[in-house]
């Protein structure tokens, strides 16, 4: 069984080859890592990015794009789940996140918490394409921020790193 876990994650790997793929592996990556599935998508938008300096801004747009989409899936499961689910819960969470309201949503890209987040604002029904446009807004800055701060290490520190992996 082992076996055939370990093949199929190489197979899928191999779709997704950043040489081959590389943008349609970053919004795939940036889509699943949004939902409720825990990874994280910056080493895929770093790793496309350090392979072609001149698609920098072309990698965060699709990257963002991404996962925004895949946060705007949390959201409505949220709002179709409180249809579903007696709305009689409650929390502090819930009390923050309304007087908050859609600018809670800059903190989207959060780990941990910015996943769940999405999902309580379609809870919640925060209003939809104001909470979107913040929840872009700081994917959009997550992504500039975190590749930035990669591109500025230099490249024999990642080769060492990979040497002491391997």
């Amino acid at each position: 069984m082992e076996l055939g876990i370990s093949a199929g994650v190489m197979w899928l790997l191999g779709i997704l080859a950043i040489p081959k793929v590389g943008l349609v592996s970053v919004f795939l990556i940036s889509f699943v890592s949004a939902t409720l599935v825990p990874m994280g998508s910056e080493p895929a938008v770093f790793a496309v990015i350090e392979a072609n300096h001149a698609l920098f801004w072309t990698v965060i747009a699709v990257a963002t794009l991404g996962n925004t989409l895949g946060g705007v899936v949390d959201y409505w499961m949220g709002f179709y789940a409180k249809k579903i689910v007696a709305s009689g819960l409650d929390s502090r969470w819930h009390s923050r996140l309304q007087r908050l309201g859609p600018k809670s949503m800059l903190l989207a890209w959060v780990p941990v918490i910015g996943d769940p987040m999405c999902t309580l604002a379609g809870w919640l029904r925060l209003p939809f394409w104001p909470s979107v446009g913040y929840m872009a807004l700081g994917k959009c800055m997550r992504y500039m921020l975190m590749t930035n701060v990669l591109l500025a290490v230099p490249d024999g520190w990642w080769h060492r790193l990979a040497g002491w992996l391997a």
